[in-house]
This record gives C-alpha cells, structure tokens and sequence, in this order.
C-alpha cells in the first residue's frame, strides 16, 4: 500500500514556497527562535523556507514519508498571530520520526499495516515540541517498527545519505539525521534503542543526543520500567540539540523511570576513551578514524586515558533483552500478518521465540553487573569517547550488514556494538561528527562521548567546547 501523496490534501508544496525565503534553512535553531521571537521573522516565512528544501531535497534522499506542509503553514500562522512567543522554540520547524504520534498528521510506524493510520493524540514529546512553539513540518522515513540497519520500509524505500545518495543514512532515525544534515529542517526528533539517533548521525555528519533513560518521559509505553529505548534529538550542533532536548525534557510521574534534576557539577570533564570496549566488532576503517579523532581530542582537553571496563557478555545480554522485548511487543502481530512485514522485522521477533524466563533474568542480572563496572570506571573519568558504529556508510543496496572486513557477524546486530553497550548501561550520549567529505577525510563519521546518568549538561559543556576547538563541527556538503 503506497500513500496517494506525502504532502497532503489541500495546496501542492509549491505553493507553500516563497522565493528569497532559501537561505533561512542554513541558520541554526538557536539563531532562527531567536528571529522569531523578536518578530524579525515570521514563523510563516521560516515553514515556506524549509518546505522549498524539501521540494529541493526530497527527491533524491526519501527523508520523509509524510510532509506536513497545510498542517504547518496553518501553526505558524497561528502562532504569527499569537500576541506573544509562546515558547522557546516558538515558529522553529521541527521533523519527527515517523514512530512517534501525531495528532492529525499519519503515523505510519514505517509500516504497511499502518499506511494510513492519523492518531487523535500526540506522544508527548511531541506535545511538548508544539507546548515550546516547534512546528511539526512532517515525519521522517524509518524501516518498519524502527528494525533494520537499512532505513527503509514497504511504504517508501530508502533514505540516501547526502554524502552519497547510493550510501545508507543509517537507522533507524536516518530521515531525520538526512533532514538535519540537509536543511530541511533545523531540529528532528529520533528515538534509539540499540543505535538509532548515534548511527545516523555518525553516517550523515550531524550532532545528536539519546538522553539518560527517562528524561524525556514516555508515560504511553507498555513496559513502564524500559530503559533500553528512549526519545533523543537530532541537529547541526550541540547548542541546537540541547534547545530540543530542553523542550521534551520534564519528569512525568505516569513513567516510573521518569527523572527529577541534574547532577552536573560544573566540574572540567576527565576523558577516557575506548575503540571497542574490548567485545564489539569494529572495522580498521573506523579504528583509524576514531584514533585521529582522539588525537584531535587530546589537543584540547589533555591526555586522554585509554579505558574501558569489562564488557565480555554485553552483546549476548543486549540480543537476549532486546529479542524478548520485540517478541513480547509484536508476537502477536506476527502471527496475524507476518506475510505484510518485512524480512527484518520478521527476524527480530522470531529472535525472541523460546526465551525462558530464566535466561531473560540472567540477562537482567549481567546488565545490572555491567552497570555497576562502568559506574566504577566512572570514578576516573567523567566522559568516554567511542565510535558512533562500527563501520562506515555502505550501499542502501547491500541490505543488513552481516560481515566486517570479512569476519562473519553471529547476527545482524552486532555491528551496532559499540551502541548497544552503552544503551544496556543508560549512560547519557552526545553524538558529534569529527570528518567527513567536506574535509576531505572520506565519508562522514561520528564518536560518542558518554557521560554519567543524569549529566547531559557536562556533555553539552563539552560538546560546545570540541565544535569551537576541535573543528567537531557540521560541514555543509553542497549548496
């Protein structure tokens, strides 16, 4: 099932172009809120920019599945209206993951089953993206449920990379990492899990954080007490994803994981830092990458410990939690309409099929381990850089990565290694490019710069401190 038209019913996209209005969608979020809230600049003007970079993009890259473009217009005249700003980020367009609920706009969850399916109710995240005055100007493209290293779905097919439109943009948030990196939109929202807001990031050279569990509330989920999925941000640069992480962040107590303060001391930052926490897979193409990027590192912050603690049995504990928690989720759905879903999809649940209890709570007790060795580790340093993903961008066209320089993966996940350690622990994560084509150094690249639960501040602090020092800045690709 395809969709009649991802612009809507109503004016085609054209007509919500204004000419002259291009160069808006260059300035970053922080920039343009601060436009908007002193009326220098309509929010209506800010929409028509970036829905004339989708006209322009969106051809070639697939970031959307739905482009919003009468929903939007029409907020931003309202909020053109308005007598006052009604938020920080009052008339700044912002794209969200087509996993996520919107009220009046499809959500289609990257699937065929939900083509054309408008929810009458926003998740909240996004309730408090439109409560600060951010504009959802549409939905980015996801592989179906957010499985799959490949960002693409029955609906859509593929988001390209805007390094190379044959080049994967990463999953599963890779429409909106392509949004960001391209302008078409200054902020978008993402959800990770094992991955999903640091792997595209990394692949298509933007700034991105998956917040401590629980920050950014999600008081809707079925498994309240989840820890291993959250919402996270997306943008250019650090000061823009911490304007939209501040707008969705705020404890709800309908979530028992839901957090309360910040526990950033406003102390300098110790930096450890590790290739491959001693048990991922990881190419020598990003071994030398990431050794570069220390090198860079250790320029502007000092000697840099090479760290890290003990995580022989993390992947195995990841795959067993992950494969119960997707089999628990879409079983069900499996049985009625596995023909309608994609291989991927498919895998992931059977995955979980004869998971006992048993071994599902050994999984438990091996995370809460691991947790406490890097709260240990954490006694000496106060952040640790990683790679963002163990390799780099590959064809749209190879499909799931199944080997790294010619060493057999057990599965398809465990080129997400160097993630998924840090998604079993919680610890919050600032993704920030450090290369790509623009300086010529191949394709683009990201680390991960982990901090403790709770200490997102530290890493804005830091991340702000590397794009000014370091050069670990977004690089625009073309015109």
């Amino acid at each position: 099932m395809i969709p009649v038209s991802r612009y809507g019913s109503g004016r085609k996209l054209e007509d919500a172009v204004s000419e002259g209005r291009n160069a808006l969608w260059r300035e970053n979020a922080a920039g343009l809120a601060a436009r908007l809230a002193r009326r220098e600049l309509s929010a209506r003007e800010a929409v028509e920019a970036h829905l004339a970079r989708i006209a322009a993009k969106e051809p070639e890259l697939s970031a959307f599945i739905t482009v919003a473009a009468d929903e939007a217009l029409a907020r931003a005249d309202a909020l053109d209206a308005a007598p006052a700003p009604v938020g920080p980020l009052h008339g700044v367009p912002v794209a969200v993951k087509d996993l996520t609920d919107t009220a009046g706009i499809r959500t289609t969850y990257g699937s065929a089953l939900y083509a054309d399916q408008v929810p009458s109710t926003s998740d909240i995240a996004v309730a408090r993206i439109e409560a600060a005055g951010g504009i959802v100007i549409g939905k980015t493209n996801t592989p179906e449920f957010g499985f799959g290293a490949v960002c693409r779905n029955r609906l859509y097919g593929p988001t390209c990379n805007p390094a190379d439109p044959v080049l994967t943009s990463g999953g599963s948030s890779g429409g909106s990492a392509v949004a960001v990196a391209v302008g078409m939109a200054p902020l978008a929202h993402g959800t990770d899990f094992g991955g999903s807001v640091r792997v595209p990031a990394s692949f298509c050279g933007v700034a991105s954080i998956r917040p401590t569990p629980g920050l950014i509330p999600a008081p809707g989920r079925a498994l309240g007490w989840d820890t291993l999925a959250t919402h996270g941000v997306l943008a250019r640069d650090t000061q823009d994803c911490a304007l939209l992480l501040s707008a969705m962040a705020g404890s709800d107590l309908r979530d028992p994981t839901s957090l309360f303060g910040d526990r950033d001391d406003g102390s300098e930052s110790r930096l450890g830092a590790t290739a491959d926490f001693g048990a991922a897979v990881v190419s020598q193409a990003v071994r030398e990458r990431f050794a570069q990027a220390v090198d860079r590192l250790e320029r502007v912050v000092g000697p840099v410990a090479r760290r890290h603690p003990d995580c022989g049995d993390a992947m195995a504990t990841f795959r067993t939690l992950r494969a119960a928690q997707t089999r628990h989720a879409f079983g069900p759905m499996l049985a009625k309409h596995g023909a309608d879903l994609t291989d991927t999809i498919r895998w992931n649940i059977e995955a979980g099929a004869g998971i006992s209890a048993d071994a599902y709570l050994e999984a438990q007790a091996a995370r809460t381990a691991l947790y406490r060795r890097f709260v240990a580790l954490f006694e000496d340093i106060d952040v640790l850089a990683a790679p963002a993903c163990g390799v780099l961008p590959w064809p749209n066209a190879e499909g799931e990565v199944t080997e790294i320089d010619g060493r057999p993966l057990e599965t398809i996940l465990d080129y997400l290694g160097v993630t998924a350690i840090v998604t079993l622990v919680g610890f919050p994560v600032l993704t920030l490019p450090v290369g790509g084509p623009a300086r010529g150094d191949g394709l683009p690249f990201g680390i991960q710069l982990i901090a403790r639960p709770g200490e997102e501040r530290r890493l804005i602090r830091l991340g702000r401190l590397l794009e000014r020092e370091a050069g670990f800045v977004h690089h625009w690709l073309e015109s």
